[in-house]
């Protein structure tokens, strides 16, 4: 999970979640055919239209952080995804990127 997050996420509690856990990460994020870059657009594209913004917290900053997408990018996806997938849900999209390029910002750079 660390490679697609960027940092370690902690297990949560029951089968359920490390057996969907296993799947994913160990089976479908490393499959052959697409990047994780494409990987994240896409799941950027469905978490956007079914208004998941708590999952777009996530996925967002490990883009961000993991210098797939970059503060532009982002921002043009916003404004693409508004036209496909609902205003209401691309002004979710809107405010997780905002708050993660100014929480970016904020941080201080690293091995400076």
């Amino acid at each position: 999970m660390e490679q697609v997050y960027g940092f370690e996420m902690s297990d949560g509690d029951g089968d359920f979640f490390r057996y969907t856990a296993d799947h994913l990460f160990a089976d479908v994020w490393h499959r052959a055919g697409l990047s994780d870059r494409d990987r994240r657009l896409l799941l950027i594209g469905a978490l956007t239209a079914t208004g998941a913004a708590d999952v777009l917290g996530i996925q967002v900053p490990a883009a961000y952080g993991n210098g797939e997408l970059t503060e532009k990018e982002l921002r043009e996806i916003v404004i693409f995804l508004c036209h496909y997938t609902g205003w209401q849900n691309g002004a979710r999209l809107n405010t997780v990127v905002e708050d993660t390029v100014a929480k970016a910002a904020r941080r201080p750079e690293s091995g400076a």
